[in-house]
């Protein structure tokens, strides 16, 4: 009867997404828990289990095959192929009907990428990755918006991926100011649609900066002491949500402020944490100290 009851009250964590109403974690079965800053976040990874892959594209991994506890990806190799054999950031899909947004994002000071997004997700993807503001650039067919992406790379040196590191390393000492974040991307805006081998197939769209700050939470935002690494079997998570960024959870600890990347959660069988508590028992990664000096009392 205790390992029915035990088994009842575990969870398997697919991820944090962002809804219209902020960001949820949603676990397998559909259920969402809302994410509202103040809310008090506990957990404990179940014993005697350890982190399994969780399938591709909808489907079970066929073996249930164990993956590292650090890792971002929670599948197994075989899963990982599959899940990227359709998959438009692989670039494995050129005849997709649907148009795409090219955009510019900014997550801080220096931190600019281009990437491209279905029109039909609106602004999804870029709450997803963190995006502190952004905005679009062009809306054309997919291969035009892949056209446009290797040309900003390759004309102004634009990555297309930005470490998730160096995005937490800076959210708590941004600019004041909308305008003072935005500034990056302005000047980007107006260099890359100056260029002239831009596919004429893609439509220009104009400058109109979106800000995340509030919808992140990250306004007057603490430093964080630093990051969780891992998950470990009867680790004990345990903080309250001061904000939420792209898959990055900012929590107040007894430790400090501590970030939980929530794909480092999906893999585990979870249970509530009991009561009140206020353990962390898991893995945490300080800061380093150069990162703290750059940005005035990061630890």
């Amino acid at each position: 009867m205790a390992q029915t009851s035990r088994a009842a009250r575990m969870w398997k964590c697919s991820g944090l997404r962002w809804a219209v109403g902020g960001p949820e974690l949603k676990w397998d079965g559909g259920r969402g828990s809302p994410l509202p800053r103040g809310k008090r976040v506990a957990f404990e990874v179940a014993e005697g289990g350890g982190r399994t892959c969780v399938g591709a594209r909808g489907n079970p991994c066929p073996v249930r095959a164990a993956v590292p506890e650090r890792g971002t990806g929670a599948r197994c190799e075989e899963c990982a192929r599959l899940d990227r054999a359709h998959s438009v950031a692989a670039d494995t899909i050129a005849d997709d009907p649907r148009p795409y947004h090219v955009y510019l994002a900014w997550f801080g000071p220096g931190l600019l990428k281009v990437g491209i997004t279905a029109e039909e997700r609106g602004s999804a993807r870029l709450l997803e990755q963190g995006a502190v503001c952004f905005s679009w650039l062009g809306l054309g067919p997919l291969m035009a918006a892949r056209r446009s992406e290797e040309l900003l790379r390759a004309a102004l040196r634009v990555p297309d991926r930005i470490p998730y590191g160096e995005k937490r390393a800076v959210r708590s000492a941004l600019p004041g100011s909308a305008a003072e974040r935005a500034a990056e991307i302005a000047d980007l805006h107006t260099r890359a649609l100056a260029l002239r081998e831009w596919p004429e197939s893609l439509r220009r769209e104009p400058y109109q900066p979106v800000d995340h700050v509030d919808a992140f939470g990250l306004r007057d935002l603490p430093a964080a002491v630093g990051e969780v690494s891992g998950l470990i079997a009867g680790g004990v998570v345990s903080g309250e949500v001061i904000a939420a960024a792209g898959p990055d959870l900012h929590l107040a600890t007894g430790q400090g402020v501590v970030v939980l990347d929530t794909r480092l959660m999906t893999g585990w069988e979870l249970i509530p944490a009991g009561g009140d508590t206020d353990e962390f028992t898991v893995p945490v990664r300080e800061f380093k100290k150069s990162v703290v000096d750059l940005q005035d009392g990061l630890w």
